[in-house]
């Protein structure tokens, strides 16, 4: 069994964890914009906005605790999750580096990594499975 296979679970728990902490905007939302890109947004709809952001980020980081629970839900928790965190890098790298001095910096760092290891345990479970 390749590594990844074998230990998707605690990778899923440790993701899960760190992404859970977005919820972060959901309770302080002019604070997470502050913190994590430097700028604030404002009015009534920026705080609607980055509440829902950061829910949305929450629960996908509560997907991921669930799944690495629950084998049959991983292939498309990862996906989903997976995509979302590839979409966050890619419209923070389309910036330059504006954001990257901020907290955007490390969760580009880290989610980059979460991706390449979801990517690597669905093609590795798919490659186990077609051959058994």
């Amino acid at each position: 069994m390749p590594w990844i296979v074998a230990n998707i679970k605690w990778i899923m728990i440790i993701a899960g964890v760190l992404t859970s902490t977005m919820v972060y905007a959901v309770i302080a939302p002019q604070a997470a914009l502050e913190s994590t890109f430097g700028e604030a947004l404002a009015g009534p709809v920026s705080e609607v906005v980055v509440r829902n952001w950061g829910a949305l980020i929450a629960m996908g980081g509560l997907m991921l605790i669930y799944g690495a629970f629950h084998p049959p839900v991983r292939g498309i928790v990862l996906a989903f999750t997976g995509a979302g965190k590839a979409i966050f890098v890619g419209l923070v790298l389309a910036h330059g580096g504006r954001f990257l001095g901020y907290q955007a910096g490390v969760a580009v760092a880290i989610d980059s990594l979460m991706v390449l290891l979801f990517a690597w345990y669905l093609l590795s479970y798919r490659a186990m499975k077609t051959r058994v």
